[in-house]
């Protein structure tokens, strides 16, 4: 088959080594890619978001399978227009359709959907400009810390936690009425604090039947011991260690199961991913969140633990086969460490050279914001790269990346020394 990944990510560099791998994959294409799909694809110089390029490039490449990697292209319904394009419909696509692509797209749609489906989650209440002061009041009825959630997709920073009434007071003003994440909150969903330790599932659905990936967590904020600013990820571990027998069939039953029937009942048409975000409240699963794809560097621990074709897996959620598909997973755990651009996730330069990537051994080096100029990799967004590594249990994993960094260089490198602390 000829395969197309879209994005430009870690979690595309992850897809991309591990399509490579396959004996069904002919030819790989990656749009746009980044330095270190360049190694093992063709790069194509395309936006997510660009419909009629990405159609150009499918039949250009005679392209039998589209895998979706980042949120955007889902929301905005790219799985709907290869079915509506005469040229594209027969062509595979990972990833749900527009309408299902809402439980991301859409905090308020995810938390009607729990509701309805009896899928446990924190309480909560949505408003807009026009009911501010019906926010006020509603934020006085609760305990602190304060969520306040943007409903709309804001790159993973669409969510503030408050200790102060009078602060998410203002924090509420400056979303709704002063535009703070733009359209994004333009609604913006309160909810009740959950007390718990967070963790993440992974499910693979045909609309019909799901298999479930391995568990993993990940840390997001950019300061050690879990402070400072969020970001999109600074480094994940798989296994969860405290996801007992006990619990993971608590969330499979309670959650997985409940969610998958949902979208049958709801007539939401989904073949894709689905990434569950949980906190474990007492011995108890609770959904934070949804998205509709994998999380990245989720996708850096997870997928490398896969055993099974990744295409045999994707070409069963096409064809409606899922449920003949089992799924081997690697007994050994796997660990991620996400290096940053100094300064991110606030300003941060680009465009600064990355050395050392060849000396690294017994490790994998996912690239992210990270391509390729003139022969050399030079930074090129906030997360740069993700050393991941292999181990008996996740210390020795982690032990092995850290090993490992210590041979990559740019200008004004971070990560944080402590993934994996809590655990």
């Amino acid at each position: 088959m000829n395969i197309l990944v879209l994005g430009s990510g870690g979690r595309e560099h992850t897809f991309a080594w591990k399509i490579a791998q396959s004996q069904h994959c002919k030819n790989l294409f990656v749009a746009p890619g980044n330095s270190g799909t360049k190694a093992i694809a063709i790069n194509l110089d395309i936006s997510v978001t660009d419909f009629k390029a990405i159609k150009e490039a499918v039949i250009n490449n005679n392209i039998d399978l589209v895998v979706v990697g980042p949120e955007d292209p889902l929301v905005h319904g790219i799985h709907d227009f290869f079915l509506e394009e005469q040229a594209l419909k027969n062509v595979a696509v990972i990833g749900p359709q527009k309408a299902a692509a809402e439980l991301e797209g859409s905090k308020e749609f995810a938390k009607e959907f729990m509701m309805r489906h009896n899928i446990p989650t924190a309480a909560y209440k949505s408003f807009t400009k026009d009911n501010v002061e019906e926010g006020y009041k509603f934020l006085e009825t609760l305990k602190p810390p304060y969520v306040l959630k943007a409903d709309g997709l804001a790159a993973g920073k669409g969510v503030l936690i408050l200790n102060d009434i009078d602060e998410a007071k203002k924090e509420l003003k400056n979303m709704l009425i002063d535009a703070k994440f733009g359209n994004a909150s333009a609604k913006v969903v309160i909810e009740e604090f959950l007390e718990g330790i967070e963790l993440s599932c992974f499910v693979l659905t045909d609309g019909k039947g799901y298999k479930i990936l391995p568990t993993a967590k990940d840390y997001k904020r950019i300061g050690e011991g879990d402070t400072g600013l969020n970001t999109g990820g600074m480094g994940a571990v798989s296994p969860v260690p405290f996801a007992t027998d006990e619990f993971l069939s608590k969330i499979e039953n309670q959650i997985v199961k409940p969610t998958v029937e949902g979208l049958k009942k709801d007539n939401l048409p989904y073949v894709g991913f689905i990434f569950i975000g949980l906190i474990k409240v007492g011995e108890d699963p609770k959904v934070i969140e949804y998205n509709v794809r994998m999380g990245d560097p989720e996708t850096e621990v997870v997928l490398p633990r896969l055993k099974t074709d990744l295409v045999e897996i994707f070409k069963a959620m096409a064809n409606g086969t899922l449920s003949d598909v089992a799924i081997d997973i690697d007994e050994r755990a796997a660990t991620t460490i996400m290096l940053v651009s100094g300064g991110y996730p606030e300003a941060y330069e680009k465009g600064k050279e990355i050395t050392g990537i060849e000396k690294i051994e017994e490790s994998i080096v996912f690239h992210a914001g990270a391509i390729d100029v003139d022969g050399k990799v030079v930074t090129s967004g906030g997360r740069v790269m993700a050393v991941t590594s292999y181990g008996k249990n996740y210390q020795e994993a982690i032990k092995k990346s850290y090993q490992n960094i210590e041979k990559l260089h740019f200008h004004k490198m971070y990560y944080r020394k402590d993934i994996g602390f809590d655990l």
